[in-house]
């Protein structure tokens, strides 16, 4: 079974992430679950949200402690989560952000991606409040390899309601700028 967590702020579209991410995995035929963990925050606050995917059945409905892989869709957050905490020592963390934004990065795998000048240049929020979910999504399909970057695009196309041609793009455009550590 493969675990992920995305870290977010309300808005940015963590929950969507995961929620897209276990679509794509069930398009190549695999089992998921995908949920959110949030109580009344409001846009801004911080909201985590996990996706667990598998070649079998999965029976386990409890939050993801030790996740193969965590998603940072706001660098901010990893002044005041620990956004590492559980990662298994293999693990893989993708950063909304520049190369050696994240001090642990010794440790993991991680891919580094700008998401917020994607968005904002595919016209997806605005530069107060860029929606970086979809980008996001291009960088862990180039840095995980667990599902095809065409299953999110694929995916994407058939969960957002607007916007369809601009989140594809962007989805692209992260992974083609995706770079590891």
């Amino acid at each position: 079974m493969y675990e992920i967590r995305f870290h977010g702020r309300g808005g940015q579209g963590a929950v969507t992430a995961s929620k897209i991410l276990a679509t794509a995995a069930f398009l190549e035929s695999k089992w998921v679950t995908s949920f959110p963990f949030f109580g009344t925050e409001r846009r801004g606050a911080p909201v985590t949200a996990f996706t667990r995917i598998d070649e079998k059945k999965i029976e386990l409905r409890s939050q993801i402690y030790e996740p193969d892989a965590v998603v940072v869709l706001d660098k901010s957050l990893m002044k005041v989560v620990n956004v590492t905490e559980g990662l298994k020592s293999d693990g893989v963390i993708i950063v909304n952000g520049k190369t050696g934004d994240l001090v642990e990065a010794g440790k993991y795998r991680v891919g580094y991606v700008d998401a917020t000048s994607i968005a904002l240049r595919n016209g997806l929020g605005d530069p107060s409040h860029p929606i970086v979910n979809t980008a996001i999504l291009g960088a862990f399909a180039k840095v995980s390899n667990l599902v095809s970057l065409q299953s999110i695009k694929n995916a994407t196309s058939d969960t957002v309601p607007s916007k369809k041609k601009e989140n594809v793009n962007a989805i692209q455009e992260a992974y083609e700028e995706t770079e590891l550590n």
